[in-house]
Parts: structure tokens; C-alpha cells; sequence
């Protein structure tokens, strides 16, 4: 029994970082790169943005009356119940992950691209690490792409990329029709293999060496990720995974110090691991956001 549920979870990773890829956006400007083979590719929450994303999302929306409480709270009790079941058996993980985003069912894609845009600016902006950007910039100055890849919904990460000037983003891809929420997910979330998989899509797609490619994680979730490309970063580490770079020599950043690397932990904590949008979501309703 266990091996039909490792294939059939494996075969969910790979769904979502097809439909990631193909929800994928490229800059213009970056159409012929001065370094055409080279990439970089940069987790969102806790690496390049302090905190959550999904928390200051659905907070934002939550404040602006996108879903109600009931709503969120029947979402958060199905990725609890998740939680206590494990996340070997299929389908308690298909179940839990369409909990995740079932809540904007019926809104427009438009409609949450609008207020993404507002909640970055008033939540998302200030919370960018100024060292990780850096780090990006860097890369797109040696002329290499710059991609986000993230658990976050794809709509979120897109404008996070362009408004930070990055060449785009993969994130998670909430299914719609007509441009209307079905309140599904393709796939899964983009979360821990998928991400390998998406960044594996994507090089093959744009002819990049991943040998000569970077990736940026502050979460030992994303191990896949940083597996499979030739300059693997940890920037504000959990304990895993300073712990894994230590021991392979990868280069170790940290902005955060002493009482603010203790909270950021906690939040870290909070989101690795699989826990979804729902739960963040849940968290959000109380009015006590952890910021790290």
C-alpha cells in the first residue's frame, strides 16, 4: 500500500509544477539575457519577504470582506483535521489542499489581482528583506534571470516579481474558468518536490543549465529545490536546513538578530511544512499577526 501513495503523491507534485510553469511570466526586457544559461531562483516567505505572504494576503482580503469567517473557519478545520491524519494518504491530501483556496470560489481572477496589488504595497512592501534583494539584483545585473518560486498563490507572486523588478514567478495555481475561482487547486501546492519540479520544467523550457543556476530557501522543506542546482544559498535558515548547509559548504545569510531571528523562527514554524493558505488565513482572523 505505501507505494501507490508515494507514486500517487509524486504524480501530484509534478501537476503542480506543470501548471505553474505554464502560469509562468517572463519579462520582455529579459527576452535574450546577456547570460542566457544562468538563472536564479528565490523561495518568497521568511527568504526574501520577511513573514508570510498567504498571511498578509488573507488578512488583507479578509479585511476587505473577500470571504467570511465561517468560510475560513470550515477551511482551517479540514487542514487541522490534516494535520492530526498525516499527509501519506492521498487523499487527506487532496481533500486538505482543496480546503486551501476553496474560499475565493466564485470571485474573479481580476478581482484578486486588484487587491494584490493594494496589499502588497500597504502589507508586502516593507517587509521585503533589503539583503535578499540584493541578492537578486545581483544576478540580474550579471544579465541571469530572476524567477520566484513559491507555495503562494501565482498571483500574488507575479506582482511581488514585477513589481521588485524580477523576470517572474511560480506559485501555486488555483483553478478557474472564464476567469472565475472554482475553488480548486491544479494539481497541488507548490510546496517542497513540486518546486524541484516546476524549476526542472522551466530550465528545460528555457534552455538553462541548472549546473550554473542558483536558488535562495530559508526552509529545509526546500531541499528538492536547492538539489537540484549547481549554487544552492540559505538565507534565514530553519535549523534543518543550516544544519544541511553547513554540512554540504553552501553559504549561509542571515539578516535576522537576536530577539528577531527568535520571532522569525516562530513564524517560519508556522507556515513551513505544508500548512496552507487556510490556516494562515485562520491566523489572520485573530488580529495578531507574528512578524519576524
Amino acid at each position: 500500500m505505501p507505494a501507490p501513495r508515494r507514486v500517487d503523491l509524486q504524480r501530484r507534485s509534478s501537476m503542480s509544477g506543470e501548471a505553474a510553469l505554464s502560469s509562468a511570466e517572463v519579462e520582455d526586457a529579459l527576452a535574450v539575457p546577456l547570460d542566457p544559461q544562468a538563472a536564479a531562483f528565490f523561495d518568497v516567505d521568511n527568504t526574501l519577504m520577511q513573514g508570510a505572504s498567504i498571511f498578509y494576503l488573507a488578512r488583507g482580503l479578509y479585511r476587505r470582506r473577500f470571504f467570511t469567517s465561517r468560510e475560513i473557519a470550515a477551511a482551517a478545520w479540514k487542514q487541522a483535521k490534516f494535520r492530526l491524519v498525516g499527509v501519506e494518504d492521498p487523499g487527506h491530501v487532496a481533500d486538505a489542499e482543496a480546503s486551501a483556496l476553496a474560499f475565493i470560489q466564485g470571485h474573479t481572477v481580476l478581482e484578486l489581482e486588484q487587491l494584490g496589488e493594494e496589499i502588497f504595497d500597504e502589507a508586502m512592501a516593507g517587509r521585503i528583506w533589503p539583503g535578499t534583494r540584493a541578492l537578486a539584483q545581483l544576478h540580474l545585473d550579471q544579465g541571469q534571470r530572476v524567477w520566484l518560486v513559491t507555495a503562494a498563490p501565482i498571483e500574488i507572486a507575479r506582482i511581488i516579481a514585477r513589481r521588485l523588478g524580477l523576470t517572474g514567478a511560480l506559485g501555486t495555481v488555483a483553478e478557474h474558468v472564464d476567469g472565475v475561482y472554482t475553488g480548486r487547486l491544479v494539481g497541488s501546492m507548490l510546496h517542497g518536490p513540486a518546486k524541484a519540479e516546476a524549476v526542472t520544467a522551466l530550465a528545460a523550457r528555457e534552455g538553462l543549465d541548472l549546473t550554473r543556476c542558483s536558488a535562495y530557501s530559508d526552509s529545509a522543506n526546500d531541499l528538492p529545490m536547492l538539489s537540484v542546482v549547481g549554487h544552492a544559498f540559505a538565507i534565514n535558515p530553519d535549523a534543518r536546513l543550516r544544519a544541511h548547509a553547513r554540512a554540504n559548504g553552501w553559504r549561509v545569510y542571515d539578516y535576522r538578530t537576536g530577539r528577531k531571528a527568535a520571532r522569525a523562527g516562530l513564524v517560519a514554524g508556522t507556515v513551513a511544512g505544508g500548512v496552507t493558505g487556510a490556516v494562515a488565513a485562520a491566523v489572520a482572523l485573530r488580529g495578531r499577526p507574528r512578524q519576524g
